[in-house]
């Protein structure tokens, strides 16, 4: 599904104007990023929950070299479905 479709769809099931609906998306969207910046999760209700997490640095072997090398710490955007969805989608959609 690409951006327009989504918009559309969305749209059509809120009642808005495309472009308000652009607008709403734009800013939820924003929101969300401003809160992972600062180390914040967002829980987005009946859906799920995202979250900063910090992957600590560990060693890291190239296969064709052998080499190894140290992989520094870095922070990472995690997602934790709701169980409901969760199981829709390991049923295949079906409720």
């Amino acid at each position: 599904m690409t951006n327009k479709d989504f918009i559309a769809e969305l749209a059509e099931k809120t009642g808005y104007s495309p472009d308000d609906t652009q607008k709403m998306v734009n800013a939820i969207v924003e929101t969300m990023g401003d809160q992972f910046q600062e180390d914040n999760s967002v829980l987005v209700p009946t859906f799920g929950t995202f979250e900063v997490k910090k992957k600590l640095e560990r060693i890291m072997v190239n296969p064709a070299t052998g080499q190894r090398m140290l992989v520094p710490p870095k922070l990472v955007l995690n997602f934790k479905p709701n169980a409901n969805w969760k199981e829709r989608v390991k049923n295949g959609g079906a409720e």
